[in-house]
């Protein structure tokens, strides 16, 4: 377990899918304490399966707006979790010389599965219960 930081940024390739997950799962459970944000590599669109999967959980992303990592100021986070490669090599480069712990999870980007609306949608919340459960693991919820 880690302590709480005081901010966190989660960022993937495009910021629909992994990222946005990322951060209303970890608002959810500690929005209240820590300020959370996401960012792509690149600007991409809001992913309709990505908030369908996300409001079983009770977690409403579709007012979500997709934003580029370069246009973050990277400097007022103290934690940023890259969940693909590319935007772990992206996050180190414009994080090397801030005060900013970097955490790389490879997440799988449930996007690239094809199949049915069924198959997809399976596939989106195994990403999301995999973010969850990670997020968890390194942030516990408190006992109130």
């Amino acid at each position: 377990m880690q302590i709480l930081p005081a901010a966190v940024l989660f960022c993937c390739n495009l910021n629909e899918v992994r990222s946005p997950m990322a951060e209303g799962i970890m608002k959810r459970f500690h929005g209240s304490r820590v300020f959370v944000d996401s960012a792509g590599i690149q600007e991409g669109a809001r992913d309709p399966f990505m908030i369908e999967v996300m409001r079983e959980i009770g977690v409403d992303m579709s007012r979500h707006q997709p934003k580029r990592l370069r246009d973050l100021d990277t400097d007022s986070f103290q934690l940023v979790i890259a969940l693909s490669p590319h935007a772990r090599d992206t996050a180190a480069e414009l994080t090397r010389y801030t005060h900013c712990e970097l955490r790389s999870w490879d997440i799988p980007d449930p996007t690239l599965i094809e199949g049915s609306r069924a198959v997809r949608l399976a596939a989106y919340r195994q990403v999301r219960d995999l973010l969850q459960q990670k997020i968890l693991d390194l942030f516990p919820q408190e006992d109130i």
